[in-house]
């Protein structure tokens, strides 16, 4: 027969312990978060540089026109003269639109912002193929092309039909800014303002894993197309903390008007914890090293129209931000005067950046679908425990 076991002796089953789960660290906007290499564009911290493919930023301003950043960009080496011409001849060649496209705009609500309807133009002309990522480099190459040459088609029909005007079409013999003014306001303007609008281009064509960018290799990472990635790159770059801070700096400036009424007008900002849009960025700390380059492209626009006012104001708001605040200026506070100073419409500033931009996504999206890996980042949750649901008729 068994024995009892002993009350006292009898061991009781040991409980599991619990462990702790250690609390994952959240990174807010990924910042400071390296997620994959890139060999197209860095900031060399020794320099506090912009560079393109190991370029500093303003050298490329100072002596090259952006066809031959964008082949730099493409291709990773700046091109010869014969690959200059065939880079040209090329984009030259692709610049119009189909009639469909066409009419496509023309139906767009004249409200609607000029971001939306690139949007969906970029969107439009991805219909016109079967496109799937992960093809081969030259595939994505010639849609990049396409893409770089009829943007800016896109966005002068797009404003000729908004202000009631016969569209103006593309021009073969003349560079991508000068074509860019002739289909806007059918007519090229003098050498420096066309000079301060490829600096821009220059400028604004590739800044790294910014927002939109990032969006772009999300997209592609899935395997999607290269149009899809463009078409969420620019959703991105519509808004205001992106792209669309060149257009929030101008309206900053003309609500303004005066030099007299700039201090007044950023100490109120202040006063009330608003955002001073133009100024900070994510990456660099001591300046952005972009701005002097376009606040010299700037200085030559005011002095060519004879208008000094929003230079002005902006050394008033520059000079207590930095004094006081050790906050710097980014390119889009030079960039939003400048666009005025040359007579394009505020809503038009975004779409000019998505005119360059597009050769910096492309040769990210080139780059992703190289070595690719899908972007799945993972997530905290701090919802509710998980529970039971009750039938209806027991819910109270």
């Amino acid at each position: 027969m068994a024995k009892k076991a002993n009350k006292k002796t009898a061991k009781k089953p040991k409980k599991a312990k619990k462990t702790k789960t250690a609390e994952p660290t959240i990174y807010k906007g990924l910042a400071g978060v390296t997620v994959d290499t890139t060999s197209v564009s860095k900031v060399m911290p020794e320099t506090n540089s912009l560079t393109y493919r190991g370029y500093a930023v303003q050298d490329l301003a100072a002596n090259c026109r952006f066809e031959e950043v964008a082949y730099l960009m493409w291709h990773g080496e700046l091109p010869t003269r014969a690959q200059l011409r065939k880079f040209e001849q090329d984009e030259r060649s692709r610049r119009n639109i189909s009639r469909a496209h066409v009419e496509v705009i023309r139906q767009y609500p004249k409200r609607a912002h000029p971001m939306d309807t690139l949007r969906t133009s970029v969107s439009y002309l991805g219909t016109t193929e079967t496109a799937w990522g992960g093809e081969p480099a030259e595939k994505d190459l010639d849609r990049a092309m396409n893409m770089l040459a009829k943007i800016p088609t896109m966005i002068a029909t797009d404003y000729r039909f908004r202000k009631g005007l016969k569209r103006i079409s593309p021009r073969k013999d003349l560079s991508m800014s000068e074509n860019f003014f002739h289909m806007c306001f059918g007519k090229v303007p003098p050498k420096e303002v066309i000079r301060a609008f490829d600096i821009s281009l220059i400028l604004y064509a590739e800044h790294s894993f910014n927002a939109s960018t990032f969006t772009a290799r999300v997209i592609t990472s899935s395997r999607s197309d290269i149009y899809s990635a463009v078409t969420g790159g620019i959703g991105s770059l519509k808004g205001p903390l992106h792209g669309g801070a060149n257009e929030a700096v101008m309206h900053n400036l003309l609500e303004i008007k005066t030099p007299a009424r700039a201090e007044k007008w950023l100490r109120d900002k202040q006063a009330n914890k608003e955002l001073v849009m133009g100024f900070g960025h994510r990456v660099y700390k001591q300046g952005d090293s972009r701005v002097p380059t376009m606040r010299a492209a700037l200085e030559d626009l005011a002095e060519w129209k004879g208008d000094t006012r929003w230079l002005e104001i902006s050394d008033i708001l520059q000079d207590i931000m930095i004094n006081e605040k050790g906050i710097h200026p980014n390119l889009d506070f030079p960039a939003g005067p400048a666009y005025y100073l040359m007579g394009f419409e505020i809503d038009m500033y975004t779409p000019i950046f998505v005119m360059s931009r597009i050769t910096g996504w492309a040769a990210h999206v080139l780059e992703q679908n190289a070595n690719n890996s899908l972007i799945r980042p993972l997530s905290a949750y701090g919802g509710v425990k998980q529970r039971k649901v009750k039938p209806i008729s027991k819910r109270k």
